[in-house]
Parts: C-alpha cells; structure tokens; sequence
C-alpha cells in the first residue's frame, strides 16, 4: 500500500463567513496542493472540507498520515464520536443533532477506504505543513469574496 502524508487546515473570516481549505499531499518526491472555500460557512466545515478533498484525491486505497490542527476533526474520529453519531442517526450522546453529518458521513466512508493516521499539530507552531496549508486557506477566503 502506497503511503502517503497530508496536511491540512481550514479558515474563516467571521464564524459564519467566508471561508477557505488547503492541503497538501505528499507521495515520494511528488507534492500536489489544493485548496478551496465557500462563501458562507464555518471553520469547522472548512476543516472538515480540507481532508475530505485530500483523500477523495487518492485513487487507489493508501495508508495516510494526516496532520492538523482541528481537534474538531481529530477527535472526531480518532475519539469514534463521528462513527458513533452515525450509529446514533447522526444525535450526539446529549439527543441533540451533530453538525455537519454530511461531511462526517464522506470522511468516515473515506477512512473505510483508507488506512488514516489522524495527528494533531498545534497551529501556528512553525510546522512548516501547516502553516502552508494555512496560508492557502486563506487566500482562498480572499479569492470567494472576490478580491
């Protein structure tokens, strides 16, 4: 199985608001960025949006190493709250509803199909991935509001 490394983090401008996603994957020698945004959205969404793009990248099942700085996403699923509000028809343990099942339900299929290592990373620490990734991040929230 190939194995490959990705970087990711998202951003917003106002919580709702423009916001934006960059990742990074890493293949050997090869490197490949993305990044995109959305008009209206959250930080969490963009987080979420920015791993999700990775993977759906990758065209034959790998074994990934997967770093940022969203606990949100992290804990999602390497603490099984994402698979377990699924379980639960998308209800958090406290009966309310889980934000952004949508999202949740393409991650976790994604990770059926990898083999994902989730890492958090502090943001804004000097690691240069991330800060990368930020970076592309936010200059896709400049390029959805049109400057």
């Amino acid at each position: 199985m190939k194995h490959v490394t990705i970087y990711t983090d998202g951003a917003c401008s106002g919580n709702p608001g423009p916001g934006g996603w960059g990742a990074i994957l890493r293949f050997g020698r090869h490197e490949r960025e993305l990044s995109g945004g959305d008009a209206h959205t959250t930080n969490n969404r963009m987080e979420l949006s920015a791993v999700i793009s990775a993977l759906e990248l990758l065209t034959e099942p790998c074994e990934v190493s997967l770093f940022s700085d969203s606990k949100y996403v992290i804990d999602g699923i390497s603490k099984g709250w994402a698979a377990s509000w699924r379980r639960k028809g998308w209800k958090k343990s406290d009966g309310k509803p889980a934000l952004n099942p949508d999202l949740w339900e393409k991650l976790l299929n994604l990770c059926d199909r990898h083999t994902v290592t989730f890492n958090w990373v502090k943001g804004h620490n000097d690691n240069p991935g991330n800060e990368r990734c930020d970076e592309l991040a936010r200059n896709a929230i400049n390029d959805v509001r049109g400057k």
